[in-house]
């Protein structure tokens, strides 16, 4: 099974993309306060915070992993825009909602309405949702179509899909 996730990653990958482990490269350490993310995602100048709601055993996370988060574009772009991390919709680990809730990555899941994985949540610096992409992306090229749908605005004037078709993404 790992081979075949190398030989589709090999087979997705433009020749010009440097691959980088989505864990280390893409994603950033939680400390558990996304209230407290949120001040730091101002300071920094960021747009917000991208959650990816994800469960260990979902093979949909771990081809996005693999083949649309692993890549250096997709990680430079999202990380110079966004804080960025992982959440477990399984999972215990004590944390802070952005209301400054004490509650568990689990049970925010569940009030993010995170019931398939995975789900991409943008938040702005206000801790508001304001884009939902449920399910993996074909290519990292669609997935940086969906920062730009975030980072320039349009998902203000119109769902995802319509600026895909108006972008000529498939």
């Amino acid at each position: 099974m790992r081979w075949l996730a190398l030989v589709i990653t090999l087979l997705c990958t433009p020749a010009w993309a440097e691959v980088r482990d989505a864990g280390n490269h893409f994603f950033q350490p939680k400390l558990g306060d996304l209230q407290g993310d949120l001040a730091a995602a101002k300071q920094e100048g960021k747009q917000g915070i991208l959650l990816m709601f994800e469960m260990d055993d979902c093979p949909f996370c771990h081809r996005m992993k693999q083949t649309v988060l692993s890549q250096s574009e997709v990680q430079d772009y999202f990380r110079g825009h966004f804080i960025v991390y992982a959440m477990d919709t399984k999972g215990d680990t004590p944390m802070v909602d952005f209301k400054g809730k004490d509650t568990t990555e689990k049970a925010f899941a569940l009030e993010q309405r995170a019931r398939a994985t995975p789900t991409f949540v943008f938040y702005d610096l206000e801790g508001n949702a304001i884009t939902r992409y449920t399910g993996p992306t074909q290519t990292p090229a669609e997935f940086l179509l969906l920062g730009r749908y975030v980072v320039e605005g349009h998902h203000k004037s119109g769902p995802f899909s319509v600026f895909k078709r108006q972008a000529g993404a498939r």
